[in-house]
């Protein structure tokens, strides 16, 4: 009867640039859908070059390199009898633009313009792209010689059109379409799309993924349809990290979901969907058929094709199942651990060493890698030979099979405790017992002879000796010397990362962790050029709130005990001279606030787009039962100052995985200046003159004006 439809999607873990890896990947998946039945292959956005390659799309080679893979593709035995939905840049009328290039048996079906552009948070396409503005206009595309040679054809359609197969019609989206408030499969579903394809370069955020699925579900709940979602995943070159989450929907229920954090490079999902279920859905929502009578239509490529075959009475169809999505725990857990190893196989380095304090921070880093250990074994298990390969090559054993997280921990990860005269023996304990349980190669040394020296350098120039407050220093004598302690750590840090592994006859070097969270670098909680500075840091964009809870879940999870007595201390730089031999110095009493009142500022500032003026508005009411509005502005000030006083530190912040939306990354997510008028002196008067009216409202005695 020709009503069963098999269609593939999937997740690739491409890499921008790597046009050999991303070729290879894209025929894997196409084989596989072949394989299983498929009809149709849709992949992720911008597959062919990979989606981050960012001011590389101005370069002509991009453009050239990517006619040169479809021109692979379009040859190819591998993608006759399916029809192929790939991701590339595409220059027409010397204009950029972000496209699918749809093709089935060496012959292009239409080249299909993004309509609108990601261009807010991590996104910039607007930059390198221009959308396409003409809404149900098709144009000719006078393809490049490579691809005529291929295909015989001189010119193909291009722009906002939809795909006539003889069974059914398709249309596609190409990511942010999804999210926008006008996205085309309203109309082209009201047009009779049966079909709606999405290609994605979606990152992940924690608690995200389910406002993904529920746009897809919705999608089709109110018109009724086929939705399948392709997206990237991994690691492709910075700061995000692609979740994959690969689905195909229905009706507005899911029927196939692929998984949001893997170490497969390549993962398809196939489905056989029966379009008389979407025909008779559609049939009784009058609402929608009244709409469907009066829409303008959309130009159809007409295909000699089909997505099913004429006996298919007897072929069984998906149902719908019911989608499982990860606790935040659990994202933290796999996210930045997937992210570690994309970072770690393409560096083509040897392990990571991590300055293990046995505080939180770092030790929810050192449990991250200790997961990524895991993720590691369990794919090899499992079959993965990607991974094998790649464990091979780092370890340099071409016979090593990992089976033990511990033992693999031992070979690709080294931990240092760096104590100094102001660290408590409790925090090195703590260290060293973490580092047993999870297997890291750990050291213990002392910073004390470089920090005198280095302070001796100065003694000897100056003729003056600086000393901490608790013996009678000023300020910034206190302050300068915790910083020498710290930005010793980083030297020493970098030195045993190129050279540990040859102390112990092993070949190459190691990648430096930082572990700084992201309230702390908002606040600017920090020494510049302390140990946060690192080659990479997978806990940059996570806050201590959800650190502590992640830290809980190793306890319960991996049974590491060690972790109990770190969660049950309070964090402390150990930077200032202990009291009776414990330690006096505190984070939360160093900021002048707590962890949990500065994810609330986060939120506030990048989230809310506030202020300070808009933020104390907010929080009079947030904490009214808790603060005077007086308090209120006293707190507001006092973060406003720190932020703009350390907000230069933002400039040199080690890149870290993406995952709060609040996050301070200078690079490309939080674009503010780093030099502030950090008087604030407009903004604070009119917090002052609001505290005065409220003051007096309430009957309050009025003093002088807010700290």
């Amino acid at each position: 009867m020709g009503r069963a439809v098999t269609v593939a999607t999937c997740a690739l873990n491409q890499w921008a640039l790597d046009f050999e890896g991303n070729l290879e990947r894209i025929f894997r998946s196409i084989d596989i859908a072949k394989s299983r039945g498929a009809r149709y292959r849709l992949g992720p956005e911008l597959e062919i070059c990979g989606y981050g390659c960012s001011d590389h799309y101005y370069e002509s080679d991009t453009l050239l390199h990517s006619f040169q893979v479809l021109a692979k593709l379009l040859e190819s035995p591998a993608t006759q009898d399916i029809i192929c939905d790939v991701g590339m840049p595409v220059l027409h009328r010397n204009v950029r633009y972000n496209c699918r290039v749809i093709f089935l048996n060496k012959k292009i079906l239409l080249i299909r313009p993004k309509i609108s552009l990601a261009n807010a948070g991590n996104y910039r396409e607007l930059r390198w792209f221009t959308p396409w503005n003409k809404a149900r206009h098709v144009e000719e595309y006078f393809l490049p010689r490579i691809i005529q040679e291929v295909t015989g054809q001189e010119t193909v359609p291009f722009g906002d059109a939809v795909l006539a197969t003889k069974d059914t019609c398709l249309g596609a989206e190409i990511c942010e379409e999804l999210w926008a408030p006008n996205s085309p499969h309203i109309e082209m579903g009201l047009d009779g799309v049966e079909i709606f394809t999405n290609s994605s370069g979606s990152h992940h955020v924690l608690r995200k993924a389910h406002t993904r699925v529920d746009l897809v579900n919705s999608a089709t709940a109110k018109n009724g349809g086929i939705y399948i979602l392709a997206n990237q995943k991994g690691c492709d070159g910075d700061r995000l990290y692609y979740d994959g989450c690969a689905m195909i929907s229905m009706n507005g229920e899911t029927v196939a979901q692929g998984s949001q954090f893997s170490l497969d490079d390549v993962e398809v999902l196939v489905a056989t969907l029966d379009l008389e279920d979407v025909r008779s859905y559609r049939a009784e929502i009058s609402s929608r058929n009244l709409a469907a009578s009066k829409v303008n239509p959309y130009p159809r490529v007409k295909v000699n094709f089909t997505l099913s075959c004429s006996d298919d009475v007897a072929v069984p169809t998906c149902m719908p199942i019911q989608w499982r999505h990860h606790s935040p725990e659990e994202e933290i857990s796999l996210g930045p651990a997937c992210w570690l190893w994309d970072y770690l196989r393409r560096s083509k380095q040897a392990g990571f060493l991590l300055p293990l304090s046995g505080g939180i921070d770092s030790s929810a880093t050192a449990c991250i890698v200790y997961s990524m250990c895991h993720q590691v074994c369990l794919a090899v298990k499992n079959g993965n030979g990607d991974v094998l390969a790649d464990v091979r090559k780092i370890v340099n054993d071409e016979t090593y099979v990992p089976e033990d997280p511990r033992e693999f921990c031992k070979r690709i990860f080294t931990t240092c405790y760096m104590a100094s005269e102001n660290s408590s023996q409790d925090t090195c304990n703590r260290a060293k017992l973490l580092a047993e349980q999870i297997g890291s190669y750990h050291i213990n040394l002392n910073i004390d002879a470089a920090v005198k020296a280095i302070v001796g350098i100065f003694s000897m120039v100056t003729g003056r000796t600086p000393r901490f407050s608790v013996y009678g220093g000023s300020n910034r004598e206190n302050l300068a010397l915790q910083n020498v302690q710290a930005r010793i750590r980083m030297v020493l840090a970098y030195l045993f990362a190129q050279l540990t592994l040859w102390t112990r006859g092993m070949p190459g070097g190691l990648l430096v962790l930082g572990s700084a969270n992201v309230d702390e670098s908002l606040r600017g909680y920090l020494t510049k050029y302390d140990c946060s500075s690192a080659d990479i840091n997978p806990i940059g964009g996570i806050s201590k709130t959800d650190l502590k809870n992640f830290i809980q879940y190793c306890i319960e999870n991996f049974q590491l005990t060690a972790l109990r007595s770190i969660m049950s201390a309070p964090p402390t730089a150990e930077l200032e001279p202990l009291v009776d031999g414990h330690v006096a110095q505190t984070d939360e009493a160093d900021m002048g606030m707590t962890y949990a009142e500065l994810s609330i500022y986060g939120k506030l500032r990048k989230i809310a787009k506030a202020g300070p003026y808009s933020m104390f508005c907010k929080l009079i009411s947030m904490w009214k039962e808790i603060c005077t509005p007086r308090e209120v502005a006293s707190k507001v000030k006092h973060f406003f100052r720190m932020y703009s006083v350390n907000r230069h530190k933002m400039t040199t912040l080690t890149p870290s995985y993406h995952a709060e939306n609040y996050s301070p990354d200078d690079n490309r997510f939080d674009l503010r200046p780093f030099l502030y008028n950090t008087t604030w002196s407009w903004q604070f008067r009119c917090i002052d003159q609001q505290v005065s009216k409220l003051e007096k409202k309430e009957g309050v005695s009025l003093v002088e004006d807010v700290d």
